[in-house]
């Protein structure tokens, strides 16, 4: 017969000894050889789960080092990233922060230290962050054996704690104080812990980025590479794309400068918001707009593009020089894409923005390049937004006699002034306005 535990006397619990008043007081607690043994329940049962099944061919052997990086840096970034998940499995202290885009490889680094623990015997729990509030919420339920608080001290004391995309989760008030009260308990006690996300820092809960800018306690992993789902021309498309730089560009944000500018250019303003926030529903033949360099043409561009991505179109918003560049990289020994795949993808994408039309090198190669492009573009009757500060009558005339064609093409003059500095003119114009009404 196996003896009892000398700590609980074989009851498996115990209390601890602290002084009347303090919140332990009164309260029984499992006993180590009770955390012992769930912990080697813990491990069986997760071998066998369905749910880790689907992350046990999550492994640093099947893990690409090199993934589908584009650049050294992006390669250096992976193999970092790599490396020091593999350090961390073999010793797991402190936190660990894997940040990147989709689809970089964060939750595979992350279930690769999973399967390593697990393989040596550390209980490990890998849940993302909405599954996490959901297992905890499950507790309320009358069907399950476990309460809540036991299901709440498990994942604050496991051994190692896993939680993927973070900020993902229904950010309610319960959800991020229950989430915080687990992450700042295995702060407080320098527990291993493992977090991948893909947001920004600044936009977590504060408690908690303050925590996971903790240099002496979080090692970082920033991942800077394309989506390994995408086929290669697909994540060059996506390198090429300047879209990302401008999510905060939509129709709501679009300043239409009422103290700044006159009735008439004001009118105007509006014309050409109206204008893009129409063809944004139902993009079709080619809008232009023309007018000095900030005077909000690239801001309308982005907002029409943003609105056909949310309406499910295939959308390249590029600046013209850089799809120059983009072009001649293909003659690159290095290049993963034909230079007439390159081609046909820009000549053929549903919807096309080009930014800043005239800003490119002039070269006969360029100005050839950029001909076919747009002549294929306009024969097809594809949809089309150019911007540009040229005067209409100084671009290439086989572009322009296209952008003049006002049965495919709706050219939109904005008046307005260059937008840079008019926050502050917009305040001291209605500073002056207050002033007069005094007066008055």
């Amino acid at each position: 017969m196996e003896a009892p535990c000398p700590i609980c006397d074989g009851t498996q619990w115990v209390s601890h000894d602290v002084p009347v008043g303090h919140p332990d007081f009164g309260k029984l607690f499992p006993c180590t050889c009770q955390q012992e043994r769930r912990a080697s329940e813990r491990i069986a049962s997760l071998r066998d789960s369905r749910e880790w099944a689907r992350l046990a061919h999550l492994t640093f052997a099947t893990f690409e080092p090199e993934g589908h990086a584009f650049n050294a840096e992006q390669r250096q970034s992976l193999r970092n990233a790599y490396h020091w998940a593999q350090e961390y499995a073999k010793e797991p202290r402190g936190w660990l922060l894997i940040q990147g885009n989709y689809g970089v490889g964060k939750t595979h680094l992350a279930a690769a230290i999973a399967n390593a623990c697990l393989a040596g015997g550390l209980p490990v729990t890998f849940l993302n962050a909405p599954d996490l509030l959901d297992y905890l919420r499950a507790a309320f339920s009358p069907s399950v054996e476990e309460t809540f608080n036991e299901r709440f001290d498990e994942l604050r004391d496991m051994p190692l704690l896993i939680l993927d995309d973070l900020g993902t989760q229904n950010a309610t008030p319960w959800a991020e104080e229950k989430l915080f009260q687990i992450l700042n308990h295995r702060y407080l006690g320098r527990r291993p812990t493992v977090i991948t996300t893909n947001q920004p820092l600044d936009d977590l809960d504060p408690r908690l980025s303050s925590r996971l800018t903790d240099m002496d306690l979080v090692r970082k992993l920033p991942i800077d590479a394309p989506d390994y789902r995408r086929s290669p021309l697909e994540q060059e498309h996506q390198a090429l794309s300047s879209l990302v730089h401008y999510r905060d560009k939509t129709f709501d944000a679009f300043n239409l400068r009422r103290f700044e500018i006159s009735a008439e250019v004001r009118e105007n303003l509006e014309n050409a918001v109206a204008i893009a926030r129409s063809y944004a529903e139902l993009p079709q033949d080619w809008l232009v707009f023309a007018g000095k360099s900030g005077c909000g043409k690239t801001h309308l561009a982005a907002a029409i593009a943003n609105r056909c991505v949310a309406l499910d179109y295939q959308v390249l918003f590029i600046v013209v020089p850089d799809l120059l560049d983009y072009l001649r990289a293909a003659y690159s020994p290095d290049s993963k894409v034909h230079y007439g795949k390159r081609f046909d993808e820009i000549s053929e994408s549903q919807v096309l923005i080009l930014d800043d039309l005239g800003t490119e090198s002039a070269t006969p190669w360029a100005r050839e390049k950029l001909y076919q492009i747009i002549n294929h573009r306009y024969v097809a009757r594809l949809p089309t937004v150019i911007t540009t500060a040229l005067p209409v009558d100084v671009i290439d005339e086989r572009i322009r006699t296209r952008i003049l064609d006002e049965s495919r093409c709706s050219l939109i003059p904005i008046l307005a002034p260059s937008y840079r500095g008019g926050q502050a003119m917009e305040k001291a114009s209605r500073t002056t306005g207050r002033s007069a009404r005094k007066k008055g």
